[in-house]
């Protein structure tokens, strides 16, 4: 039997071998102060707006005086005409018209989500609405204010 020799090892090697370190992300003390100053008024500005009053404009004023009646709001009640108000839509649209000088073609068709058109009927009034497209009234109007002539 012959013996073989066995090798030297110079080095050993090792099998566990010493973790290395993670590379971490570290973020630079600036950009962290840059960070919480816009959190914190982003907060500042959402609780500050939380607590103001609504934006200019606000809500429309009821008016009621012994002429006029219906809302201020003349951004959104824009068109005006006159007339007389009667009761009697037209295929469904609108509950009065009024009746104006020129003949039938001159006649608008009207609703109103504010005013009582009823107390209207039979009289002389010059009113400010929105018009809306309709299918078979020639004019329709949504009234927001009346004003009585007669």
């Amino acid at each position: 039997m012959v013996k073989v020799p066995k090798p030297e090892m110079e080095e050993e090697e090792t099998l566990v071998k010493p973790v290395e370190e993670k590379l971490s992300m570290k973020i630079p003390p600036m950009v962290l102060g840059v960070y919480v100053v816009l959190i914190a008024l982003g907060v500042g500005t959402g609780y500050l707006l939380s607590h103001v009053g609504p934006a200019a404009g606000g809500k429309p004023t009821m008016i009621k005086t012994a002429k006029t009646v219906g809302l201020s709001d003349t951004k959104t009640f824009k068109d005006s005409a006159e007339g007389v108000i009667q009761k009697g839509g037209v295929d469904g649209e609108g509950t009065h018209q009024l009746v104006r000088e020129g003949g039938p073609s001159q006649t608008a068709f009207l609703i109103s989500s504010v005013v009582d058109l009823d107390e209207y009927v039979g009289k002389k009034v010059r009113l400010w609405g929105e018009t809306f497209a309709a299918k078979k009234a020639s004019w329709l109007m949504d009234v927001g204010k009346i004003e009585l002539l007669e």
